[in-house]
């Protein structure tokens, strides 16, 4: 049998949430998309609260992470900005840090 720690990590500015699975989830849909709405409906969630996500983490970091336009001619969007994607990236990579060092703390262990 083998057994497996599991963990949700997040990452806090001025101890409120800034980032987790779901909001990183939420801006990979964004980039992927262009469009909360669309993000939003491949996540099964309401654009309020997507909206409401995504204007959180904008408001809790150094810089915007998300910009968006209005429609027009060619239609609005809402896309990552380059610190946006640093963020994912960085959150992405501790993440995976963080699984391996789980991993390889379980194997110390006589289970």
């Amino acid at each position: 049998m083998k057994y497996t720690i599991k963990s949700r990590i997040w990452i806090e500015a001025d101890g409120e949430i800034l980032l987790g699975e779901g909001r990183v989830n939420l801006l990979k849909a964004i980039e992927e998309t262009g469009s909360l709405t669309k993000a939003a409906k491949c996540m099964e969630m309401s654009y309020k609260k997507a909206w409401r996500l995504v204007d959180t983490v904008n408001s809790r970091a150094k810089k915007p992470v998300v910009t968006s336009s209005i429609g027009g001619k060619s239609g609005g969007g809402t896309a990552l900005t380059d610190y946006g994607r640093s963020l994912v990236s960085t959150f992405d990579a501790i993440n995976h840090h963080c699984w391996d060092f789980l991993d390889k703390e379980i194997k110390q262990y006589k289970l």
